[in-house]
């Protein structure tokens, strides 16, 4: 007899394990995700990655703002009779009442190592603190965030300059390769979950538009960390004469002069110690540029001092 599985995410991000759940024959009975949300753009309402993929494949979809204090909800939730309920992403909270309504518990899918970067933003905080390795963990959802015990951990290299994109999309493939061995293991109850060491806990704040401003004062390393670590938003940026400037792409180089100052006519900017070249940047309002274009309209000239404009 086949078991009984929900689903519950909502970005880019989970879209190819549930793809795999799909490929793999497993009984979905629900898909829950967090409802259409007005585009940053106009006033068209847009649904979720999961929303749209689940509606491809005919699934049904709940998106509820709440669960919290949903009678209707929980009554229907229950009435499922689930095995297994596996979380990715979903960013709505898991009331306590509903924690008994799978027969395996809630399993979540969450992209650190833990207990390092529990919370909203593990990829983000983990590439901004130049973190060499990440991965994926299965946690069992309990009533504290990201605390729950663990039966799996899968750990891969964080490459050299790499972006939040970039190690958002590799960590995707690997929970999605690896979920028919998670649902299996658990389901078959061949796995054991184990107490994470909570004294090892840190943890991945909600990320904000104000985080990717730039203080050129900072080392060059932790700059390059912000802008990878921010990519492709909110980003790493500086203000010019009122203007935002999102630095798209940069490395490091060891030039120095003062903090802020353009200090070759390539966009080489001198930090609080080395400095860094950018190479692909982004003027507000207008489309991304690499640095060879950039510089041929643009005010931000060598010498110019980014810190007194």
């Amino acid at each position: 007899m086949q078991k009984k599985i929900a689903f519950m995410g909502t970005p880019i991000f989970a879209v190819p394990i549930l793809k795999n759940i799909y490929q793999n024959g497993y009984e979905v009975s629900v898909v829950y995700t967090q409802p259409p949300r007005k585009s940053n753009r106009g006033q068209k309402f847009e649904k979720s990655p999961i929303h749209s993929f689940s509606e491809t494949i005919n699934y049904n979809v709940r998106t509820p703002n709440s669960l919290n204090n949903n009678k209707s909800e929980y009554e229907y939730f229950k009435n499922l009779n689930l095995d297994l309920v596996i979380i990715v992403a979903y960013g709505v909270i898991i009331p306590k009442e509903f924690l008994s309504l799978s027969k395996q518990g809630f399993i979540n899918i969450h992209a650190s190592i833990l207990p390092k970067w529990r919370g909203a933003a593990p990829i983000q905080r983990s590439i901004m603190s130049q973190d060499k390795e990440t991965g994926i963990s299965v946690m069992k959802i309990n009533e504290k965030l990201d605390e729950g015990d663990i039966s799996h951990i899968f750990k891969i290299k964080i490459g050299e300059n790499e972006n939040a994109q970039s190690l958002s999309d590799r960590l995707s493939a690997l929970a999605s390769e690896k979920i028919s061995e998670i649902i299996d293991g658990i389901i078959d109850k061949e796995i054991q979950f184990k107490p994470q060491d909570h004294t090892k806990a840190t943890y991945a704040k909600k990320i904000k538009k104000s985080d990717g401003l730039i203080n050129w004062n900072d080392k060059a390393e932790n700059i390059i960390g912000k802008i990878n670590g921010l990519f492709p938003y909110p980003g790493g940026y500086f203000i010019f004469k009122g203007e935002r400037y999102k630095i798209l792409k940069a490395q490091i180089s060891f030039n120095k002069d003062q903090a802020g100052k353009v200090i070759s006519n390539d966009l080489e900017i001198s930090c609080g110690d080395n400095s860094i070249k950018i190479l692909e940047i982004q003027r507000e309002g207008k489309k991304p540029q690499k640095t060879n274009e950039f510089i041929l309209g643009t005010q931000i000239q060598k010498g110019i001092n980014l810190l007194n404009v």
